[in-house]
């Protein structure tokens, strides 16, 4: 069966896990293209990544020609008006504006086309964004049948503007990566589309994990790993951090990422003068994250807002212990007192606290929270036992 990813930005150096699953599929017997709308502007560290980026197709490199071209074919189809007044209409509702989701609808007209001149049966996307606005108008344009993943918080923070009830109601499927996100999906589907809501974790490669370094001795050392974006939290990490230095001088905090905040965080490090515990490091390929794992204590994940992280997923593989925030899906893969540590989120005083408890943890029993976090996640969110559940609903689509 071939299927056909709709996708944003791809592949990009934090979404990792979309080409992990486009793999895992490969391996269970599908063949897969990818349609991914733009290239990512961020630079491609990782060779998977570079890989990846030679096999996607990207959608506005054809030109706005080719798409008007493919929108003026569907113009005189059945039902295309029908299509137009359901692309305006998510259009008015957006932040937006009509005028990007009327380039939604030459987006997918042109991805329709691709599809049938593919011979692509089943489309799926991933975020509740444009891409699959793109796959759903695709669809009523008379395309395959789409489903797509939400992972959030974006979709759940602003579900009314990304017109999120109107997509889960029109996919063969929906698929939620935590029971919280079916929770969020809920709220706007349908009560008719419930059962087609779906839970598929995101998944990890154990064998990138088969030998986890030992619980190193020595001075406290963390890794924090996310964009350095508001909502990942870095800035309560950084100013709780300080504290810690202040009973901990010689504990060390890797932050591992890039973005958009790195001056504020560089600024509030300065301030602080914690400069010699501190180290950026930009992004980084998988094997130079699982190298900062293997030496660090613990992961920590300050974030205000999350779907389900795979940095914890990766630390826990690591058995490395985890702090992370009571938020999403997060409770259900970090156990507090057995794999780690949660704290409420943005509670500076209490990041804190927990980080202080981390370093006077002895070493056996860091160790032994890792192992449980290990085993937890190898059994929860293992890329081709979870590719197989998202395998199976897609062939459902074809009874």
């Amino acid at each position: 069966m071939k299927i056909v990813y709709v996708l944003n930005t791809y592949p990009q150096p934090s979404h990792s896990f979309i080409r992990r699953e486009i793999q895992a599929l490969e391996r269970q017997g599908f063949e897969v293209a990818r349609l991914a709308m733009r290239a990512s502007d961020a630079p491609l560290v990782d060779d998977g990544d570079t890989a990846e980026a030679a096999k996607t197709e990207y959608v506005l490199a054809k030109g706005l020609g080719a798409l008007a071209r493919a929108l003026l074919r569907e113009v005189t189809q059945p039902g295309f008006g029908t299509v137009l007044k359901q692309a305006i209409a998510m259009g008015r509702q957006s932040s937006t504006g009509v005028l990007r989701h009327l380039i939604y609808l030459g987006e997918a007209a042109w991805v329709k086309q691709r599809c049938a001149s593919q011979g692509g049966e089943h489309m799926h996307a991933h975020f509740g964004t444009n891409s699959t606005a793109v796959a759903m108008l695709a669809h009523l344009l008379g395309g395959p049948t789409y489903s797509f993943t939400a992972h959030g918080p974006e979709e759940f923070d602003v579900p009314q503007s990304l017109s999120l009830g109107a997509k889960v109601n029109a996919s063969a499927f929906t698929v939620a990566i935590s029971s919280f996100g079916r929770s969020q999906l809920s709220r706007w589907a349908e009560f008719d589309a419930w059962d087609r809501i779906k839970i598929v974790h995101c998944g990890i490669e154990p064998q990138k994990f088969a030998d986890p370094a030992e619980m190193p001795d020595g001075d406290l050392r963390l890794a924090a790993i996310g964009r350095f974006v508001e909502q990942k939290g870095q800035m309560v990490l950084v100013h709780a951090f300080a504290d810690v230095v202040k009973a901990q001088p010689k504990a060390q905090l890797y932050l591992i990422g890039d973005g958009d905040l790195r001056a504020d965080l560089e600024a509030a490090i300065a301030h602080h003068g914690i400069g010699d515990n501190v180290t950026l490091t930009g992004w980084l390929d998988e094997a130079g994250v699982r190298a900062q794992l293997a030496q660090a204590h613990a992961l920590v994940m300050p974030s205000f807002a999350e779907g389900l992280p795979m940095v914890v997923m990766e630390a826990m593989a690591a058995a490395r212990p985890v702090i992370a925030t009571y938020i999403a899906g997060t409770p259900e893969l970090v156990v507090p007192g057995q794999t780690g540590w949660m704290v409420p989120a943005g509670d500076q005083e209490q990041l804190a606290r927990a980080i202080l408890e981390l370093a006077e943890t002895s070493t056996d029993r860091r160790a032994e929270m890792g192992q449980v976090g290990r085993l937890r996640v190898l059994e929860r969110h293992d890329s081709d036992t979870e590719a197989a559940k998202l395998a199976a609903h897609i062939r459902s689509t074809r009874r």
